[in-house]
Order: structure tokens, then C-alpha cells, then sequence
């Protein structure tokens, strides 16, 4: 009977998870066909696909440790729907804001200077920066509030934010983030230079404002703040690499705008499976059900099990929307059976990786004393950004 219901429970679990990640399907794949749509604009910026991968994820990246340690709380017994400074939901708020502007002030820099070292067209430091910093605030603003209301209503109705969490999060990053970078840029490169510098001056100003507040802060908000910005900064890279990648193969994925169509849900749809392990992960240690032994266990195994399945079921369904998308709106596509050769090739390959890497990640930040549900997500997320398009390239030019 106990063993009855404990398969029942994790086959609600699976189910629970699986559920999520249609629904961040069919969500991303809109991502993917507007990304389709406004293919032209990214030629027209130079510099913009370089920050796409970064701006996008991270803020995915920074919603999932938002919700991640709200997890932890909940099955801990620490969490109250209290927003106060020194509650666990109010410093979680406040840190999770410092970092998205301080994030997305580094990402223009880095953006910017990585297009340069790489001798690709990017428009001015200023100009990216703005774009970045608006876009990374007006989105942060509206994934945190869809983040809290998931939080609120796990939270009320007795559900398991690990498993809801990080898919529902981190497709709203994506969905969120990449109408609203698109339109930041248009919007700003349309102002004259001199209203962008001073605008350009006054994000400096937010910037050093939200370190100025973080640092009379040491306890609490700053602890959450200093450990996220420890883990993103670096990760920012990796998501600038993804976005040279793709830059440097953007004509052909112009030409073929059904390749285009699949980056956003390919990339989002593993960096959620990757969220649901690393948050797994992160409360089975916190909980005392998992060990960071030096090898997996079984437990850990079978989470990794979890991950390859929800693969095999997820990507074929995105290679199928991006082709049918291609069809309707005209565009070229490599064929179905291509597509989905190329989607679960590369997958297989990324989600290979990530299962070791989120298992590394949480076992060594929970043996030396760090919160894991800091690292899992930005860590697997930002991870998938680079191998994700290095994986998607190579198979494309592979097979194409």
C-alpha cells in the first residue's frame, strides 16, 4: 500500500512536470514565430542577436532562483506571504530586482565588447547598454509578478513549486523578454543620440544606485544579491558566446527561418527540463533525501531519467510546430523528419551534459556551504544557451 502510493505520488510528479513543459511548449514556439517575424530587425541592429541569448535566459535565470528558494522555503516551513525587508519573500523580491539591473547592465557591456573583440557590426556601447538595461527591467518587472502569483498559488493550493516553477518561469522569461527587447530597440534607436546619452547616463545612475543600496544591506538582501552576482556575471558570457554563435551563422538561419523558429523553444524548452532537475535536486539535498555523494545515486539517477524522457517527448512536438509555423508563413524549412532529426540530435547531446553538470553544481554548492537553489537553474540555463547553439549549429552544418 506505502509503496502504491508512493509510485502514485511520483507519477503525479512526473505528470505534474510534464503538463508544465507542454504548456512552456506551445508558449515558446510563439516566442519562435515571432522571432521568425522580426527577423529583419536583427540584421537591421547590429549587435542584437549577440545580447538575445543573454538577456533572455538570464532573466529566465533570475525568475527561476527567485522561485527556486521559494520552493526550498515552502517545503523547509520558512515561507509567509509576508513582503516586509527581513522576510523571506520580501528580500527575495527586492534581491531578485538589484540583480536584473546590475545583470543587465554587464550583459550590454559584455555584448558589446565581445562584438568588437570578434569584428562583428555592433552599434554603440550606449546604445546597447539602454537597450539592455530597459529591456532587462521592464520584462524583470513582469516575469517577477508572474513568478510571485505561480509562488502564491503553489503555495495555497499544496502544489510543487519545483516541478511547475522553473518550466512556468522560465518560459515566461523568454516569451516576456524577447517582444519587449525587440521593441526596446526599435523604440530607442529611433530617439536622437543625444536623448539616448542621457538616458544611457541615467541607467549608469540606476546602476551604481542598487549597489550603493545593496551594500548598506550585508545580511539578507545582500547575501542573496552577492551570491547571485558571483554565479550570473560569469554565466553572462557563456550566453554572449550562444549569441556570437548565432550571429555568425545568421544568414543561414535567416534563410532558413524554420531553424530560427526553433532556437526559443529548443533552448527554452531544455532550459526548463534542466530547471525542473536542478530544482529537484536542490530541495532533495535541502530536504535530506538526496546525498552530494562523489557518484549519483539512484535517487539522482532517476531524476536524470525524468530529464531524457520529457526530451524525447518535448522536442519532436517543437521540431513539428516550427516546421508547420515555417509552412503557414511562407518560409523555408529544411522538412519535418530534418527537423526533428536535428532537434533531437542536438538535445540528446545538451541534455547529456546538463544532467552532470546540475549534479555537479548542487552537489559541490551544497558541500561548501552554498544555497544551491542560487546555482542550479543560472548555471544549467546559461549552460544550454552555449552548448545549445553549439550543439544546434555543428548538427545543422552537419546535416545540412
Amino acid at each position: 500500500m506505502v509503496m502504491e502510493q508512493g509510485l502514485s505520488s511520483q507519477s503525479r510528479l512526473i505528470l505534474t512536470g510534464l503538463g508544465a513543459l507542454l504548456v512552456s511548449a506551445a508558449v515558446l514556439s510563439i516566442a519562435g514565430i515571432y522571432l521568425g517575424s522580426v527577423r529583419e530587425v536583427l540584421t537591421l541592429i547590429p549587435g542584437l542577436m549577440v545580447l538575445l541569448p543573454s538577456i533572455i535566459h538570464i532573466r529566465g535565470s533570475i525568475a527561476g532562483v527567485f522561485a527556486s528558494r521559494l520552493s526550498s522555503s515552502m517545503h523547509l516551513g520558512e515561507f509567509s506571504i509576508d513582503f516586509e525587508e527581513g522576510s523571506v519573500l520580501g528580500d527575495n523580491i527586492r534581491a531578485s530586482f538589484v540583480v536584473t539591473i546590475l545583470i543587465a547592465f554587464v550583459i550590454g557591456i559584455f555584448s558589446y565588447a565581445a562584438s568588437r573583440i570578434f569584428g562583428y557590426p555592433v552599434v554603440g556601447v550606449t546604445d546597447l547598454v539602454l537597450i539592455s538595461v530597459v529591456t532587462g527591467v521592464v520584462a524583470g518587472v513582469v516575469v517577477m509578478g508572474i513568478t510571485l502569483l505561480i509562488a502564491l498559488a503553489s503555495y495555497r493550493y499544496g502544489l510543487d513549486l519545483d516541478m511547475i516553477g522553473a518550466p512556468t518561469v522560465t518560459t515566461s522569461g523568454d516569451i516576456v523578454t524577447l517582444p519587449i527587447l525587440v521593441l526596446s530597440a526599435t523604440f530607442l534607436m529611433l530617439l536622437s543620440p543625444w536623448i539616448r546619452l542621457v538616458l544611457g547616463g541615467i541607467a549608469v545612475a540606476v546602476a551604481v544606485a542598487t549597489v550603493l543600496y545593496t551594500w548598506r544591506r550585508p545580511e539578507g538582501i545582500g547575501t542573496i544579491v552577492r551570491e547571485n552576482l558571483f554565479l550570473l556575471i560569469p554565466l553572462s558570457v557563456l550566453g554572449t558566446l550562444a549569441g556570437l554563435t548565432y550571429s555568425l551563422n545568421l544568414d543561414a538561419l535567416v534563410t532558413i527561418a524554420a531553424l530560427l523558429i526553433l532556437i526559443p523553444p529548443f533552448t527554452g524548452g531544455l532550459g526548463s527540463i534542466g530547471g525542473i532537475l536542478g530544482s529537484r535536486l536542490s530541495t532533495g539535498m535541502h530536504t535530506g533525501e538526496l546525498n552530494p555523494s562523489f557518484l549519483p545515486e539512484r535517487g539522482v539517477v532517476h531524476h536524470f531519467i525524468i530529464s531524457y524522457l520529457y526530451t524525447l517527448i518535448l522536442l519532436p512536438l517543437l521540431a513539428l510546430i516550427a516546421h508547420g509555423a515555417a509552412v503557414l508563413m511562407g518560409l523555408n524549412s529544411p522538412g519535418l523528419g530534418m527537423l526533428v532529426i536535428i532537434s533531437l540530435t542536438a538535445g540528446l547531446v545538451v541534455m547529456t551534459l546538463v544532467n552532470g553538470v546540475a549534479y555537479i553544481t548542487a552537489s559541490l554548492s551544497f558541500r561548501y556551504g552554498l544555497d544551491p537553489d542560487n546555482f542550479g537553474i543560472p548555471v544549467v540555463t546559461s549552460l544550454i544557451d552555449l552548448i545549445g547553439a553549439a550543439a544546434l549549429v555543428a548538427v545543422i552544418d552537419l546535416l545540412l
